[in-house]
């Protein structure tokens, strides 16, 4: 009792480990009772019995194992972590539950597997069933057999796979236990219910008695469709509608699994004779039929492995006419295996000349043998052979190619029958229609009867209009007759019915893998989405019409003289008619659009061959408003995709065809879209529509995204477009890949691999370029439709999700099979070498796959048991190995993570660096693929970080904490890492404790400082207090949580941009590429109003024009969105650089001088980046043919001085002097002349010397402008400098060396007397500093103004608070009348009666007459930015004089507009006073109490009079800082600290009594805390 009374008080977990069977038994119960009161099934409680449910099925003791049964069943039923312990438990069901004599106990064993299944775990428990096949127990064998039988009976084929049990039956009935073998025959009968006939010839080999009894029992077998009984969990909301749809299905059965994919491939090449290609070519017939004898016996297996057959059919190509039986059996059988490569090997044109042959018997099996060709390839890639026998001599070849033809046809659908294929193939039967063979007129008709029934009559009419009436009629008589495969109708007979979804347009050939359908509801809805995404993206059906309802539904619409205009001989007449076309669409409704019939009026003669572009744009942009507009199905698309595809390659209209091109993409999918129009691309032989299509699709792709995109096809078609011989289509096809690349990553690589070098490595490098970068969000279709009505959900799932669709996209193949027994054998063998072997093959099968699927049998369990290998090289190749399987697999890597992931992880503590390394990159292959979530769920991690390995613990929290930084959210069970991570903190070596350190702060950043310190309780008393100061001086350093990704709409014109991603292009190209302009508009969305983004990226100049004039509106009113956006404006003005409509660019230097005057009057600096990319661009502009464009790009420089330093806009001049264009050197020449006159020497980089030689080196040019310019440059330096100039410049010629001694001596005479050149230049005074601003000194003539004439303010007569040293002298600085140099006072004339002196002189352009004189505004600018100076002195004098112009209130509209500024100035000095001065043991306090009285009395000044006018944010601002004011001790401690806090309560109370109420109100809401304590 004493025992009992021990285990009963433990809880229920720990009872269920006791060693005691009775606690054990105690604690099943218990836990039973738990797991059925808990009603949450993301309840924390299940973690606890996360680690024990095995334990549960495993028991040793059978009574208590039987309720350990039931609780494991209650807990896989309720628990959402259920799906963590499948493996485990199913095999632990399988080994101990299974081989028990009790019923009971085998019955909740299959039950438990088969709750697995319905929480979405079929496969893996279909594979631990599957193992326990080869047990050898014949009770477990048997119970795996009804297990599956039941899983299948319930589930249904499509949720249990049929495939590997098939494979299996054959061993099952070789049993030697009859149970099994009856249990095995009753599981065939089920499969036969779900696949029918497909289960035959996986068969046909078994015991004659066992088949005899299956027919016998098959043939019992009801016709009707079996039903699913049970479902899983995502179906069970669907039961019912299940249920009724079974109710309702049809009686007969199509097999779902085709029986060739259940057949086991036969290898024949290795078994074919030694000497049969010399066999093939003997003398003697009786060898040669020897050989193929052999051969056909191989070729009768009815499914036989890949291969290169490519000699062998080489070989068959050789045989005599005599052998075609034995030939054309062998092609027979292996056709399905060697596919559409037969007639690239020239078999199905060899094939077709042998029609000529007169034997019946020959003639069918050719017939038979071109029939099983068709069978894996399409008429498209068959197209050319025939066409070249069609006009063959022989008229047997001509009835069979026909007949041939006839038959493809009848098979096919009508996606399969493009209108390039049509056209061809009815111009050549047109030629047989009046051959004068009967048999070819026959054959001829029966091709066309069968076009036209499977493309309809309205497709194919319009290529027949030149046969007779009676020949027209013969075809359709013969059409009506013919009957298609599988009893399909013709396109003619269909009805359109709404509610009834389309069937697949070629099921044989799917385009991806086949993706899930989100679940629908009774009432049609999708769950998780909402009904209107579901209306909106909901596929547009409709019927073929034929021309005259067409004609009927458009003159319904369209005005009668349209119509008739629209093919009318006269183009200006077309083009008046395509005018109003455009008008009535645009005024229809959605719903009133009859798209069909206004694509047909456009195709009207002359239609798509229209000759006049005008008209032909027209087209085009009136089919993209109807896509837009209308209600646009693919039927009417198929109409039109061909002509487009023409014109994309069209200089004039191929912007118009790629934006309908668009148009039809958003309204069709782009997936589908894009698919028709690369194939018709290159079925064309233009290499410009080819190229252009290509650069279409890049385009498209990051507009609607990658979603539904058929991978495979596109890389078949990119390989195509690689092997062109015209450079433009390889390299719009290596930008396709590029943009791909964006969306797939590293994996795309590997379908290239095969290419030539040089070609891979260009491919290469345009990875390169996209490395780093993220996909753009989708702007068009449905994604972005989706996207916007999902915002709610968490982006990091999206991501995640979005990023695993495209993955899985690629076609994975399935290496279980290939993972045999001797292979794993190998991987665990003794001898080491072995070993290697067996790892060596394992990497050669996943190399060849390139990409796998997560089922890889026991390989999991081989390689785990390496990792821990003696030899570290095996430990090595097994991380090599988990690392290729990592890119293989993919996303499906995540099931393996805990089996092979965690044991990775062990091998961090091996004590070689190389191991380590290679497990840490390993680790990071995973990650990549699977996120970090698994990781981090469940107990494994905190496990490994308990083990007592310094290098294991050091490595690992490395990793964690290199990955954990990137993670918003962290899995609960993280908190089990939190108590290892503070045993590190102690562990004894150094290295171990600073990466725990390290590691505290994002641990911390998840899962919070109170629920760390309250685990850090736990610990000893030392440990506790050393690791929580560590976690406060953790929490001080702890990281912010990376923020969540979104693109918020923004109605403002301009708005502030988003942190950009840091892998973009660099702003450095010779003529911008299209990649810099979608970088560009992609930074640019977030940035500026969607009306405004659509504007500045238009292909038309108008809308350009139209775009900066609407910014030179806004540029006042949303300054702060121009300065935040500064860098990406810059940037799209120097596109416009590069464009040749004048409009435009005067347009946009219009908008740069405004620009740049307004940058100049906030006092804006540019940053390196803003200016680098855009001061080159603009340079380039200086060598303009135009005197007007150049004379605005000077001005433009001048202003740059004023924004950026003059130091630093020398370079990028100087780089402009290189330039082939005379132009532009002779003005960049000028310009660095500008720039030394005003700001000296110093402002030649990066030494004077070095700049003058390369200004030097121009002074031999050929051009006269360029030679001129680098004189006056010269001189310039000559007067700054003296003689010492010739020191600078270097060795000259001697020719060079004269001229400039020449022009220096001109100079110096020329620049003596006074003239009229130099009294109307405004002189640019040097200052002190290189990158000083343009200053400018008046004339003579000018009557200086002071602050009081300006603002009409008397001068004070009280006593200044400020030291008459620190006064301002307001009409030094408004008149620039500093003291750097005086001229000489000059004799007074008149200046018109002197003769003008042309001398060369550099040009000093005036400034422009914004800067003419200073407004009060300026003035008053000036003096506000002096409060917040760090001087003391200074600061109160600036207060003192604003203090004055308040006071005074002449220019209310100069105050008005500054009383934000005033007090935004005031609140900083308040922050630098508390931050700064009063820290400062040397300012004297006495000073701060100056300064302290004069802000308060300024505020109170203005608050008097503009209280009301101070916006709400800086009102709050200035609140709190005179609140922290009042909170500081240190003010109290002053001399007048009780006055200063005083004077500031009183201010606070006239604050609230004169300023605006409710933004008051609002800020005593928020913050009455605050005001509380300072009450």
């Amino acid at each position: 009792m004493g025992d009992d009374s021990e285990w009963m008080k433990l809880p229920v977990d720990q009872k269920c480990e006791h060693k005691v069977w009775k606690a054990r038994l105690t604690g099943y119960e218990e836990a039973l009772k738990l797991f059925q009161r808990i009603d949450d099934e993301k309840s924390p409680e299940w973690g606890k019995f996360l680690g024990l449910i095995k334990k549960f099925v495993t028991e040793s003791n059978a009574v208590a194992q039987l309720k350990g049964l039931e609780a494991a069943l209650a807990f896989v039923e309720r628990a959402h972590v259920a799906n963590r312990t499948v493996g485990e438990v199913v095999n632990g069901v399988v080994s101990k539950v299974f081989n028990q004599p009790k019923a009971r106990a085998k019955e909740l064993g299959s039950d438990i597997c088969l709750m697995y299944i319905e929480i979405e775990k079929a496969e893996i428990v279909q594979e631990e069933l599957i193992k326990g096949l080869d047990n050898k127990n014949p009770k477990i064998v048997l119970a795996c057999v009804e297990t599956i039988h039941r899983a299948l009976s319930e589930f249904g084929a499509k949720t249990f796979s049929v495939k590997s049990i098939v494979k299996l039956l054959p061993k099952l009935f070789e049993s030697r236990e009859k149970p099994v073998r009856d249990e095995a025959k009753l599981l065939a009968v089920e499969v036969y219910k779900w696949i029918r006939d497909a289960l035959r010839p996986s068969l046909q080999n078994i015991n004659t008695v066992q088949l005899k009894e299956l027919e016998e029992e098959w043939a019992k077998v009801p016709s009707g469709a079996p039903r699913q009984s049970r479902f899983l969990r995502s179906q069970q909301d669907l039961r019912a509608k299940y249920e009724q749809q079974q109710q309702q299905a049809e009686s007969e059965v199509d097999p779902q699994v085709d029986p060739y994919e259940l057949l086991e491939p036969v290898e024949i090449l290795s078994k074919m004779p030694k000497d049969f290609y010399e066999k093939t070519e003997a003398k003697k017939w009786q060898e040669r039929k020897e050989a193929l004898e052999a051969l056909d016996a191989l070729t009768k297996n009815p499914k036989l492995e890949a291969g290169d057959y490519g000699d062998l059919v080489r070989a068959l190509k050789k045989v005599p006419q005599c052998f075609y039986d034995l030939q054309l059996n062998a092609l027979l059988g292996w056709h399905r295996v060697y596919g559409r490569s037969l007639g690239h090997m020239l078999v199905v044109p060899t094939i077709l000349e042998k029609f000529k042959e007169k034997k019946a018997q020959v003639v069918q099996a050719l017939a038979e043998a071109i029939d099983a060709v068709f069978l894996t390839t399409t008429l498209q890639n068959l197209s050319e052979d025939i066409l070249a026998v069609m006009d063959n001599k022989n008229p047997s070849i001509k009835q069979q190619a026909s007949l041939f033809l006839a038959r493809s046809i009848r098979l096919s659908t009508p996606s399969a029958l493009p209108k390039t294929l049509v056209k061809p193939l009815c111009c050549a039967l047109l030629k047989q229609v009046n051959d004068s063979a009967p048999e070819v007129r026959e054959a001829a008709f029966e091709v066309l009867a069968s076009m036209m029934k499977v493309v309809g009559e309205r497709a194919i009419n319009p290529f027949l209009t030149d046969l007779d009436k009676a020949k027209l009629d013969k075809i359709k008589e013969i059409a009506d007759k013919i009957a298609l495969a599988g009893g399909k109708k013709g396109p003619e007979k269909e009805k359109s019915a709404p509610n009834v979804q389309p069937a697949p347009e070629a099921p044989a050939k799917p385009s991806g893998p086949p993706k899930k359908a989100a679940p629908v509801t009774a009432g049609g809805k999708q769950q998780g989405g909402k009904s209107k995404n579901a209306a909106e993206t909901k596929e547009v059906t409709e019927t073929e019409l034929s021309m005259e309802v067409c004609e009927e539904k458009a003159a319904a619409v369209l005005p009668a003289t349209c119509i008739k205009q629209l093919d009318s001989a006269n183009w200006k007449e077309r083009l008046a008619g395509m005018e109003e076309f455009l008008k009535a669409v645009e005024l229809m409704d959605k719903n009133e659009i009859p798209c069909q019939a206004l694509v047909r009026m456009l195709a009207k003669k002359p239609g798509w061959k229209e000759t006049n572009f005008q008209v032909m744009q027209l087209k085009l942009q009136a089919l993209a408003l109807v896509a837009q507009k209308g209600r646009f199905s693919k039927t009417s698309a198929s109409l039109v995709l061909d002509a487009l595809v023409d014109k994309v390659g069209d200089v004039k209209c191929g912007g118009k065809a790629k934006e309908a091109l668009t148009a039809i993409g958003e309204a069709c999918s782009l997936p589908w879209t894009a698919e028709q129009v690369v194939s018709m691309a290159f079925t064309q032989k233009n290499p410009k529509n080819q190229a252009e299509t290509l650069s279409w699709l890049s385009n498209a792709v990051k507009e609607f995204g990658f979603a539904g995109i058929n991978v495979k096809a596109f890389i078949t078609h990119v390989k195509t477009a690689l092997g062109a011989t015209n450079p433009a289509v390889r390299t719009a096809a290596i930008c396709l890949l590029g943009v791909m690349y964006l969306y797939m990553g590293a994996p795309l690589r590997m379908f290239f691999e095969d290419e030539k070098a040089a070609l891979l490595s260009q491919i290469d490098a345009e990875f390169q370029k996209m490395q780093g970068q993220t996909p753009p969000a989708p702007t068009r279709g449905s994604n972005k439709r989706s996207e916007d009505q999902e915002k709610g959900e968490n982006p990091e799932e999206q991501e995640e999700e979005g990023s695993a669709d495209v993955v899985d996209l690629l076609p994975r193949v399935d290496i279980s099979d290939k993972i045999t027994e001797e292979m794993v054998a190998k991987i665990g063998d003794k001898n080491w070498k072995i070993r290697k072997e067996g790892l060596d093959e394992m990497a050669a099968v996943i190399s060849d796959a390139k990409f796998i699927k997560p089922t890889v049998g026991n390989l999991p369990i081989a390689l785990k048991a390496r990792l821990g290998d003696s030899n570290k090289i095996l430990v090595q190749q097994t991380l090599s190995i988990l690392k290729q399987l990592a890119t293989a697999m993919g996303p499906g890597l995540k099931q393996h993570v805990k089996s092979l992931g965690i044991p990775v992880i062990t091998v961090l503590g091996d004590s070689k660096n190389t191991v380590r390394a290679a497990a840490l990159a390993t680790l990071s292959a995973w990650v990549e693929q699977t996120g970090m979530k698994e990781w981090l769920e469940g107990e494994e991690l905190s496990e490994e970080l308990q083990r007592e390995n310094a290098f294991l613990r050091q490595e690992l929290l490395g990793w964690l904490t290199e990955h954990l930084t990137t993670l918003r959210s962290v899995p609960s069970d993280m908190l089990l890492c939190v108590a290892p991570l503070y045993a590190c903190l102690e562990d004894r070596n150094g290295d171990v404790r600073k990466k725990a350190q390290d590691a505290l702060p994002i641990f911390m950043t998840h899962l919070g400082f109170d629920k760390m310190k309250k685990t850090a309780g736990k610990l000893k008393p030392g440990s506790k207090d050393q690791v929580v100061a560590l976690l406060e001086k953790a929490r001080s350093i702890m990281p912010a949580k990376p923020p969540a990704k979104a693109a918020p709409a923004k109605p403002a014109a301009i708005t502030p941009p988003a942190n950009l991603s840091a892998g973009v292009l660099k702003w450095n190209f010779s003529s911008p590429r299209i990649e810099y302009i979608e970088q560009l508009k992609t930074q640019m969305a977030p940035c500026v109003a969607k009306w405004l983004q659509e504007e500045l990226f238009h292909p038309d100049f108008q809308h350009h024009i139209k775009a900066i004039s609407a910014m030179i509106e806004c540029l006042e009113a949303e300054k702060d969105g121009v300065v935040s956006c500064l860098d990406l404006i810059l940037k799209w003005f120097t596109l416009r650089f590069f464009d040749t409509n004048t409009s435009v660019l005067m347009k946009a230097l219009e908008f740069l001088k405004l620009l740049f005057l307004s940058l100049d009057k906030q006092d804006y600096q540019l940053s390196d980046l803003e200016a680098s990319s855009f001061i080159p661009y603009l340079i380039l502009k200086m060598g303009e043919s135009k005197d007007v464009v150049r004379k605005d790009v000077r001005a433009i420089m001048d202003m740059l001085c004023k924004v950026y330093p003059a130091s630093k806009i020398f370079p990028f001049v100087m780089e402009g002097t290189k330039t082939k264009n005379s132009k532009q050197r002779a003005e960049c020449l000028e310009e660095l002349g500008c720039l030394i006159s005003l700001c000296g020497l110093l402002v030649c980089q990066p030494t004077p010397a070095k700049a003058l030689k390369e200004i030097a080196v121009h002074i031999g040019d050929r051009d006269t402008s360029v030679r001129n310019a680098a004189l006056n440059t010269i001189v310039v330096v000559y007067n700054k400098c003296g003689d010492q100039v010739y020191k600078l410049i270097g060795n000259l010629s001697d020719k060079d060396m004269s001229m400039l001694e020449e022009r220096i001596k001109r100079s110096g005479k020329e620049m003596a007397p006074p003239s009229k050149q130099v009294e109307e230049k405004i002189p640019r005074v040097p200052p002190s500093q290189a990158n000083a601003s343009l200053l400018r000194k008046p004339s003579s003539n000018e009557p200086a103004c002071e602050t009081s004439s300006l603002l009409n303010i008397p001068q004070s007569t009280g006593p200044s608070l400020v030291t008459p040293e620190f006064s301002l002298d307001v009409a030094l600085l408004e008149n620039d009348l500093a003291p750097i140099c005086e001229l000489p006072d000059l004799v007074q004339h008149k200046l018109e009666d002197l003769e003008p002196v042309a001398f060369p002189e550099p040009k000093t352009r005036p400034l422009p007459a914004p800067f003419d004189l200073p407004s009060p505004t300026t003035t008053i600018n000036l003096v506000i930015s002096k409060i917040a100076c760090g001087d003391l002195n200074i600061s109160m004098q600036a207060l003192t004089q604003m203090d004055d112009v308040f006071r005074q209130r002449s220019s209310p509209d100069a105050m008005v507009n500054n009383i934000n500024q005033f007090l935004i100035a005031t609140v900083l000095q308040l922050r630098l006073i508390n931050s700064t001065h009063m820290a400062d043991q040397r300012v004297p306090k006495e000073d701060i109490s100056k300064l302290y009285s004069c802000i308060v009395g300024s505020i109170m000044t203005v608050i008097e009079v503009f209280a009301r006018e101070a916006s709400s944010g800086v009102l709050k601002d200035l609140i709190e800082g005179l609140l922290t004011v009042i909170l500081d001790p240190r003010v109290e401690d002053l001399q007048d600290g009780r006055q200063i806090i005083c004077s500031i309560n009183i201010l606070l109370g006239k604050l609230f009594e004169k300023g605006e109420q409710t933004n008051l109100l609002r800020f005593v809401c928020t913050n009455y805390e605050h005001l509380f304590e300072c009450l």
